[in-house]
């Protein structure tokens, strides 16, 4: 496997967990996003602490930043949209 797979593997996301990750950045609640979502908080939870260890980051706020500065969400959207290329 090349340096490159790893890379794009690593930055891949469920369609799921990019749309909790596009309600994180929009400023939805975890009860707000299950609710939109279908799943339990619980389940929002374990999608944003899974997203929250990949990318190294402490917090939502975080988060959101770091996904923006590698350039996954549509920056001419709102609310913001993780690209396609980054959804396996």
């Amino acid at each position: 496997m090349s340096c490159e797979s790893v890379v794009e593997t690593h930055k891949t996301l469920s369609a799921l967990s990019a749309k909790v990750l596009e309600g994180v950045a929009a400023g939805s609640s975890t009860i707000q996003l299950a609710s939109q979502l279908y799943l339990s908080r619980q389940g929002v939870e374990y999608h944003v602490n899974v997203m929250l260890r990949k990318f190294k980051v402490p917090n939502r706020a975080a988060l959101v930043s770091r996904v923006y500065s590698m350039g996954m969400f549509d920056h001419t959207a709102w609310p913001p949209a993780v690209l396609p290329e980054y959804i396996r």
